[in-house]
Formats: C-alpha cells, structure tokens, sequence
C-alpha cells in the first residue's frame, strides 16, 4: 500500500530551528500560553501522534475500528494499511525542523506493533532525541527488541485484569494472550520503561476497577489511565449500565482511590470520576467529557497524523486540517485551516464528538496552565466563556459543585445502585491471585 505523498517535500533539507530547539520545556509552555493568550500559535507542537498502521491482532469491543459490534465494518483493504518507513523518516524529519516537538507518540488505529519495520521506525524516532511513547496491547511485542528500542514509556491497553474479562474484551483472545501480557508487563517493568496500564471501562470491566489498581501495583505501574469508553457506531452496545454508573461513583471509585493511597499508585481517577459525572444526566449517557468546562487547546500543542496521511486538530479523526499531499505538517501548522478551527473551538463552538474528547486529562492541565499564567478572565476568553459570570471551582467546571454532584446516589435512585453485584468486584480482587500462581509455573 502506498501513500500519494509528494515526499520531496517531506525530505527536502529545512532549516533546522535552533532557538526553539535548545528552548527547556518550561520556555516551550510560555510560548503555547502566550499563543492561547493571542489565539494564535507562537510555536509549532510539543507533542505528536503518529499512526503507523490500520491492521490489529485484537478486536476490542470499544473499539471504533475493529470492534465485533460495528454497525459498519471497516473494510478488509482498510485494515491492511500500513505507513511506508520512508514517510515516517520523512515526517520525523519535518518535525525535526520545526524545533518544537519533545513527545512522540507511535500508535495506529490497529496495533503498531505488528508493522514489520516498526523497530526500525521506532529507532528512528529515537535518534530525534524526543521523549517516545508508544500505545500498544503489549501482546504482540517482541520485548528484546522493544527494549532495546530505547522506548520510554508504554501506554498499554491492559483492559481487564482476569483472563475471563480480559477475553470478554477483546472477542476471540483467551487466557493466553491474557498471561502473555502480564508476562511482557513484568518484562517492561523489570527493564525500567515506564509503563501505564490503560483500562478503558465498559459494563464488562465496571466491576474490576478498584482490582485494576492492585493489578497495576502488582506489575509495577508507572500509573493506571482510567478512561470512559467512548462509543459510537454500534459499540454503545457495551457501555456501562445507568446500575454501574452509580455503584462507581458511590462505591467503586472511592474503593479504587482508597487502595491506590494505600499501594501508593498513582491513578487517574479523578477525571475517571469527572467523566462518569459528565454522562450522569439519562438524556446524553454517551458523554464522556465536560469539555466546554475546561476548554480545548490541542490546536497550540498537539497533532495527529494517520496512516493515509491524514493531518488531524486532535485525535478526532473527523476533525482534519489536510493531509500530507497538501503539504507538511510544519506548513500546516500555521495555515489557515488549523487557525480557523481554533478560533472555533476558541469561541466556545465546539464539534461533534468532543463531548467524547480523546485528550481530556490534557486539556485539563493547558486549562490549569493558562488560569495560572494568565487568570480567570482571560482563561474565559480563550474557552468561549468571555460573557458568561458564573461560579468556577479550581478545575474550571462550572455550574453544580463537584462535590454535589459526587453525592451517594445522586441522578439515580438508591435502589438501582444496590441491586449492583458489588460481589464481582470483590472476585475480581480475588482472581489477581491467580496470576502469581501461573508466573511460579512459568
């Protein structure tokens, strides 16, 4: 498969920006708030999400791609497609240029770690000298040469901590694939990568969450992503019950807080818990993310680049600002299809599927960034909230108190949250045990 890329333009030699290139990252975020503050870039991306393949092993339920429950599959030719080592060279080249760039993510809308060059690729990235994380279910590694890659983190797609969730998950896996993950976990950990276990929680792994921060202790996670399956397209099939919902909130969440301060592992449940707030009204489950409460600021920081060479605002894959045929990403950047969708999202207009948003946790900190570098009023300038004079807590949500809204039973009735099986909950704990079992076979 190939791409219709002009790759003279991609290779060609571009000055390499060395102001920016030397800046320390504490300069680099004074730049993006001075662009958030102007509503215009003053420098290119720290970071940048490069997809290097459409084809998978696994077919996760939540998945907008593979998923078994799409309305509409993706086609076969679709999945097979790969991105050419030669275009990636040629994109990590631009970006060199550009001087901005700290952060390189590697993924693909299927697993990256099936292209067959993608060691090499992920070599490559390394020699740019940039922080590089690659997103990945972590069963098809070859962990030699994963860790002789150089990677420096993992964010890895643990989703369920037993084998019998973590097969009801990914349809067609069985216990195998299971402990072969949590046999490269171990493997990762012991080799000093920095690894974050991500949970991505539908009503097959509602009931696992406080075991998932055992589970994350116990293979040496760098810290557990909590995240609310974001589902479209067929696959709300798996989304959590409205009985779920509220055990979480009551039940699940301050049992996971709880044993993660008394493990010491670092968790993202805070924005889990805010993401099950955001979807608490009956009328719009499918919420996942407050966004017009914090604000979006991807457009200052961040791009995604597909494998058809598909130049994205953010990691919404409907929300593209041209592709490579129209030039490189350090062209783009500055051009007036990115600016005119900032100033949109700048104004509080936000589009579809960002009431879904893939990079809430990083718009929760620009958001925190800019309040303190610039204060309220303008932070409200640069989120569409100008004329809008209402309460705020520190997080910048608006409206109901957080910690209302956090209220035992609140939105349902107390009767649908006990007629949840706390019981799978506790088994899940139970099961972990299990795993030390079959390592001591191993």
């Amino acid at each position: 498969m190939t791409i219709d890329v002009p790759l003279s333009s991609l290779l060609a030699p571009r000055p390499r920006q060395n102001a920016i290139a030397s800046m320390p990252m504490s300069a680099l975020r004074r730049n993006v708030i001075e662009g958030l503050r102007a509503g215009r870039p003053q420098i290119g991306p720290q970071t940048v999400h490069i997809d290097v393949t459409n084809a998978c092993n696994a077919a996760c339920t939540t998945c907008w791609d593979h998923s078994p429950l799409l309305n509409v599959p993706r086609s076969g030719a679709w999945k097979g497609q790969r991105m050419p080592r030669p275009v990636f060279q040629g994109i990590v080249d631009d970006l060199v240029a550009m001087g901005s760039v700290r952060h390189l993510i590697v993924s693909g809308m299927g697993e990256p770690l099936v292209h067959p060059e993608i060691y090499a690729m992920l070599a490559s990235a390394k020699a740019a000298g940039w922080e590089l994380t690659v997103m990945t279910n972590l069963v098809a590694a070859d962990m030699d040469r994963l860790v002789d890659s150089g990677v420096d983190r993992l964010l890895v797609g643990v989703q369920g901590v037993t084998p019998a969730t973590h097969a009801a998950f990914h349809p067609g896996w069985s216990e195998r694939e299971f402990f072969r993950l949590c046999n490269h976990l171990r493997r990762a950990s012991r080799a000093g990568i920095a690894t974050r276990h991500v949970q991505v929680i539908n009503r097959d792994l509602a009931p696992e969450v406080p075991a998932m921060v055992r589970f994350g202790h116990r293979f040496g996670a760098d810290r557990v992503n909590f995240k609310l399956a974001s589902l479209s397209a067929g696959t709300e099939a798996c989304m959590i019950t409205p009985q779920q919902r509220a055990w979480l909130l009551d039940e699940g969440v301050p049992a996971a807080r709880a044993l993660a301060d008394e493990l010491g592992v670092t968790t993202t449940l805070d924005l889990f818990e805010r993401q099950l707030l955001a979807g608490l009204d009956g009328d719009t489950p499918e919420t996942t993310t407050p966004i017009a409460d914090v604000g979006c600021f991807m457009g200052y920081a961040y791009t995604r680049i597909t494998v058809q060479g598909e130049v994205l605002y953010c990691c919404n894959t409907n929300v593209q600002v041209g592709t490579l045929a129209d030039g490189p990403v350090s062209q783009l950047w500055y051009g007036e299809r990115w600016q005119a969708l900032r100033d949109r999202l700048r104004a509080g207009n936000y589009l579809p599927g960002c009431e879904r948003c893939g990079k809430f946790e990083q718009n929760v900190k620009w958001s925190a960034r800019l309040r303190e570098a610039e204060g309220a009023a303008r932070w409200r300038a640069a989120t569409g909230h100008a004329d809008v004079g209402r309460d705020e807590n520190e997080h910048g949500a608006t409206g109901l108190d957080l910690a209302e809204r956090t209220a035992p039973g609140h939105g349902v009735g107390d009767d649908a949250v006990h007629t949840f099986n706390t019981n799978d909950a506790i088994d899940a704990i139970d099961a972990i045990d299990a795993i030390d079992a079959w390592e001591a076979d191993e």
